[in-house]
């Protein structure tokens, strides 16, 4: 009985510091819910890989989705790009490795009309070898990378909105607020 009450404290101190430290499982959305609710504008031609990718990773931390009329905050995924460019090259002139990159623009935007996030470029990268004689288990492995390449973009636009707290929030409102007034309806300022 002692045994099992030693192994019940010893797994809550392990707990409470875990929790302590900032450890988060995998998955799991850092996404404060100050951007709830939310709605993810993905238009072609992001790759609907991307946008499930995002998606899922939202509804992974217990983001609020929500239609584009009822959504206080937009995150808007637009201008995907793709390439693909030898990178190394055979003594007989042929493709040795190749990169592959895939670049998109990210941009959150108030339900009032409020840039919170200014259209911001993400990219990703990532090479392979390829081998002529393998041509079709290289067209797998470029797949799988392909959808690699979107899982850390999709990455990469959940921590854009990590750091997207209420304190924060209100003050991009603040500044927003305070560079659209007019000067003349500011208060004179006194001597």
């Amino acid at each position: 009985m002692q045994l099992n009450a030693a192994r019940l404290i010893a797994i809550s101190v392990m707990a409470a510091s875990l929790g302590a430290c900032g450890f988060q499982l995998r998955g799991a959305s850092p996404v404060s819910s100050a951007l709830e609710p939310l709605h993810l504008d993905c238009q072609a031609p992001v790759p609907t890989a991307l946008c499930v990718a995002v998606r899922n990773q939202l509804e992974l931390g217990g983001v609020l989705l929500a239609s584009d009329e009822e959504a206080k905050y937009h995150l808007k995924i637009r201008n995907f790009e793709q390439d693909r460019r030898a990178s190394a090259i055979t003594v007989q002139a042929a493709a040795a490795e190749y990169t592959l990159r895939h670049s998109v623009n990210l941009e959150v935007i108030s339900g009032d009309g409020i840039p919170i996030i200014a259209s911001t470029r993400l990219s990703t990268s990532e090479s392979y070898r390829y081998d002529e004689t393998n041509v079709l288990a290289k067209q797998r492995e470029e797949e799988n990378l392909q959808q690699q390449l979107s899982d850390r973009l999709a990455q990469q636009i959940i921590f854009r909105l990590v750091p997207l707290t209420q304190e924060r929030l209100q003050e991009i409102r603040n500044s927003h607020n305070k560079a659209t007034t007019p000067a003349n309806d500011q208060p004179p300022v006194k001597p």
